[in-house]
């Protein structure tokens, strides 16, 4: 295990801490016990008794970050031309090689119709080439070129750049607990 290996688990394990930590701070337990969860009104009960404030709700806030990042990402890319998940949609033509649709769908959680348009933008672009699969003419198949490839190459540094200025003020252990916190979300645990 290399030393930043071990420098994100213990920030992550610093970030659990302090996540429990604060959850005790607020008066409960970071894992209520059994007779706890028994003895809890329901949730029905306990959501009507409160003030429902949108601007506390995690989809609001996921949406706001979602639109900060998007607003970074198109004011410092490399390529002014080029989106998030357009360059998302690249990066994983790069790791996994040729996709089809379908295997781009599943590997890019971006939904069938919205990958199409990305696949004709990209390859209008020259970014990527389509061909059939030999087996199943009406299978596409989605290749990376070479100037969808330098593309990627110029995109990197500024990629690095935008998820900087994405975290802002965050602090270390901060960054590694949200993108634990995102991936559970997401059920991505294992990571990249």
């Amino acid at each position: 295990m290399t030393y930043k290996d071990r420098k994100a688990r213990s920030d992550v394990a610093g970030a659990a801490t302090a996540l429990r930590s604060a959850a005790r701070g607020r008066g409960r337990a970071a894992r209520p016990d059994a007779a706890a969860a028994r003895s809890a009104p329901p949730l029905a009960a306990t959501a009507a008794s409160r003030p429902y404030d949108f601007r506390e709700q995690i989809g609001h806030l996921l949406r706001r970050a979602y639109q900060r990042h998007v607003a970074i990402f198109q004011q410092n890319a490399a390529d002014a031309q080029l989106t998030a998940v357009q360059f998302v949609t690249l990066c994983t033509l790069r790791e996994r090689g040729p996709s089809s649709q379908s295997e781009l769908v599943r590997a890019t959680a971006v939904d069938q119709g919205t990958i199409r348009g990305i696949i004709e933008r990209l390859t209008a672009r020259r970014l990527v080439a389509i061909t059939t699969d030999g087996d199943d003419r009406r299978k596409v198949i989605v290749h990376l070129t070479a100037r969808g490839s330098a593309m990627i190459d110029r995109m990197v540094p500024s990629a690095h750049h935008i998820t900087e200025l994405t975290m802002g003020d965050l602090a270390p252990v901060e960054r590694v607990a949200l993108v634990h916190l995102l991936r559970k979300m997401t059920g991505d645990t294992a990571g990249p």
